[in-house]
């Protein structure tokens, strides 16, 4: 893990969750601590930390304009620009992994926040496995405590094969402890899974494994993304050189079937409204499993293209 808070941090860019769109974004961290994702755009990156009294002075120079409508001098335009679209209820850490925030000052920034906007409703962050598993349970009972509530978590697979080749840093086993702790200590997880990351041949397997550990973990909210191959990283330079063979957008669809066949939820909100998707559908799992499974098997049995989202239109 490289940490640079010596450095002079520089705000990352607003890279959140389709949930938190209103949300306050309050950047702790720039890039992730598992910087080895071979299908990610931050593959490689530094991990840089914030200095904690410079999240401090970004919430005071926040409270200032929201309760006075003062701009603080020396403050980046962007906190007044994200401010004038805030909800007030809502805020989410940045960068890849806020979490991994030294715990000490997590708790010192997540408690002035509370301070200075005791009405929030919900802190959010992105959350690796391992960030998780290097807490105590009574560690994220704290931050549940100061509003830090709902952990957006990358499964990516359940197939233990995938996640070595994709250089996830964990096994499947290592997924299902870090959701069952994030929920004993009561929050919320939001999980999402790739369709189309075990390839052609890896497709059956990644499917089933993955609703294998979706099922064991049982999450609140669930999304599943399908791989976009981003240029320069080792994803997409094995396709380049013909070792990795996508799947269809039609076979992205049978994925998406699959996982929704073989999960078993208690009540999981699980959507493909993500930009990346080729079809967007939605429903809490299990209450709405039969008309899920229609709305893709309509368009399966057509398989025609002009029933699926355009290239041009899918992003990350």
């Amino acid at each position: 893990m490289q940490r640079r808070e010596a450095e002079k941090f520089e705000r990352p860019d607003i890279f959140r969750p389709p949930s938190e769109r209103e949300s306050y974004f309050l950047p702790l961290t720039s890039g992730c601590s598992n910087n080895t994702c071979t299908f990610c755009g931050l593959y490689g990156c530094k991990l840089r930390l914030r200095d904690v009294r410079e999240v401090q002075r970004e919430i005071d120079a926040l409270s200032m304009y929201v309760r006075h409508g003062v701009r603080v001098p020396d403050i980046d335009n962007i906190v007044y620009a994200v401010a004038q679209r805030w909800d007030g209820r809502r805020v989410f850490l940045q960068d890849g992994d806020a979490v991994v925030y030294p715990f000490p000052k997590l708790v010192a920034a997540l408690q002035y926040l509370n301070e200075k906007f005791p009405d929030l409703e919900r802190i959010g962050s992105y959350a690796t496995p391992q960030d998780i598993l290097r807490r105590s349970v009574d560690e994220l009972r704290k931050l549940k405590e100061l509003k830090l509530s709902i952990f957006y978590t990358g499964i990516e697979s359940g197939d233990d094969e995938v996640l070595l080749k994709i250089g996830k840093g964990v096994n499947s086993s290592q997924m299902i402890e870090a959701g069952r702790k994030a929920k004993e200590a009561g929050i919320t997880l939001s999980l999402t899974v790739i369709l189309g990351l075990g390839g052609v041949e890896g497709s059956r397997k990644h499917v089933l494994e993955t609703a294998r550990v979706l099922s064991a973990i049982d999450p609140g909210y669930a999304g599943a993304l399908t791989l976009t191959l981003v240029p320069g990283t080792p994803l997409w330079q094995e396709w380049q050189q013909g070792t990795f063979h996508p799947i269809t957008p039609f076979e992205s669809l049978e994925e998406l079937k699959g996982l929704i066949e073989n999960s078993s939820f208690t009540d999981c909100f699980f959507s493909s409204m993500h930009a990346s998707n080729y079809l967007s559908i939605r429903g809490r799992l299990p209450r709405d499993k039969e008309r899920m499974l229609k709305e893709l098997e309509r368009v399966l049995s057509r398989k025609d293209p002009s029933l699926l989202r355009p290239e041009f239109l899918r992003g990350l």
